[in-house]
């Protein structure tokens, strides 16, 4: 089965910060299984490391107020685009990010303030079909995946 991944949750050093979301245990239950990994943010044209940003009003803007909605969506597509070339149904994409989260994504304030709703290339996988987990959802991508 071939999965879509963040490159963050499987130890690349692409998060905002330069550091990674490594997930030993994602790792582990993914061995096996064509793994494809994405950093929409950095496909969308955004170094690393790069100021952090969040969500608020539909637009994606970062700590210093500069919207970068624009490289949002593009990377977006982007995975998009992957997903559908590869004929791929799921998605394993890091939680609460402006690009990734899936149910809960931060609030817009940088105060760590969290609410419902999806980052942009998240969104966009959903509105096409695409499966999307997070890190936290194990047991199901477990059962998923067998």
């Amino acid at each position: 089965m071939k999965i879509i991944v963040s490159a963050c949750l499987m130890g690349e050093n692409c998060k905002y910060d330069g550091g990674n979301n490594c997930n030993q245990e994602l790792m582990d239950i993914l061995k096996g299984h064509e793994v494809i990994l994405v950093c929409p943010e950095v496909m969308g044209g955004l170094l690393i490391p790069r100021c952090p940003a969040e969500i608020k009003n539909d637009m994606v803007v970062n700590k210093n107020g500069i919207d970068v909605t624009k490289e949002y969506h593009l990377g977006a597509k982007k995975t998009l685009e992957i997903a559908k070339d590869g004929g791929i149904k799921i998605a394993i994409l890091k939680s609460r990010s402006p690009s990734c989260g899936s149910g809960k994504i931060y609030d817009g304030t940088f105060s760590k303030r969290i609410i419902d709703g999806d980052g942009i290339t998240t969104k966009l996988l959903k509105e096409n079909g695409i499966k999307v987990l997070t890190e936290n959802d194990v047991e199901l991508i477990k059962k998923i995946i067998k």
